[in-house]
């Protein structure tokens, strides 16, 4: 067994071990030998792996929730999909300061999770509620929850930057190993919150139409015709669809 040692100075961990990999992989090992990583790669790579496993049972934990609150297995897909818009904003924000991933930027990740999806909770919660309640024709209902919701969304965005402000300034002692939590929080915040209220209420749209086509084909999907009650928002003699 061969050891070679190094300490890095002046460049992140992840920069040089991808350059060292580089070379690796240009080299031909004989048979029976083969390079392993220890020390603080080694640690780093356990370390990401309990994030990442973190990561991955928080979004499931949250999926199975709003199955329960909505009754559907499909409605929490719109809802899901505002996550990955979150990540665009944590790149930018990681690139534009020059900040590495690490540890407390892939933290800020896991709590954007939770953050940035009340976003389009609220917004299908409400489009939800205005079908089900007054009778109001799918986008219809969709773009009165946009207008009604957009003060609470842009007020509970706006008071999560400014909190998260001082920590990704990183004023002080100590407090630049935690910035990379707030710049990439403010980052997805940012781009989740200006995506969200036009990806979401598409996506929603499509996914409802989708499913509606299902259940037509499967024999589910029925029309209620003039003669039913109409409910309530709807036009006189209006073919209304709804679930049987």
């Amino acid at each position: 067994m061969v050891t070679v040692q190094a300490n890095t100075s002046g460049r992140p961990l992840t920069e040089v071990m991808k350059d060292i990999n580089a070379r690796i992989a240009k080299i031909t090992l004989p048979a029976g030998v083969h390079i392993t990583q220890g020390g603080e790669v080694d640690s780093q790579n356990e370390v990401f792996g309990r994030i990442f496993s973190a990561l991955g049972i928080a979004v499931m934990l949250m999926y199975l929730i709003l199955v329960m609150q909505f009754g559907s297995f499909l409605e929490p897909l719109a809802i899901m999909i505002s996550l990955p818009l979150s990540l665009i904003g944590v790149m930018l924000a990681l690139m534009i300061t020059g900040t590495t991933i690490n540890i407390m930027s892939l933290i800020g990740v896991i709590l954007l999770m939770g953050i940035v999806a009340k976003n389009a909770i609220l917004l299908i919660d409400f489009a939800k509620w205005a079908r089900e309640k007054d009778g109001l024709p799918r986008r219809e209902a969709l773009i009165q929850a946009g207008a009604i919701r957009l003060r609470p969304i842009m007020m509970t965005t706006l008071a999560l930057i400014a909190g998260m402000l001082p920590v990704a300034l990183g004023i002080g002692e100590g407090a630049e190993f935690r910035a990379p939590l707030g710049r990439a929080v403010i980052g997805g915040v940012i781009t989740s919150t200006l995506l969200t209220l036009v990806v979401i209420p598409t996506f929603y749209e499509i996914l409802d139409e989708w499913r509606e086509w299902v259940l037509t084909k499967l024999g589910v999907y029925k029309r209620r015709t003039a003669e039913h009650p109409v409910p309530r928002g709807a036009l006189p003699g209006e073919r209304v669809e709804t679930l049987a």
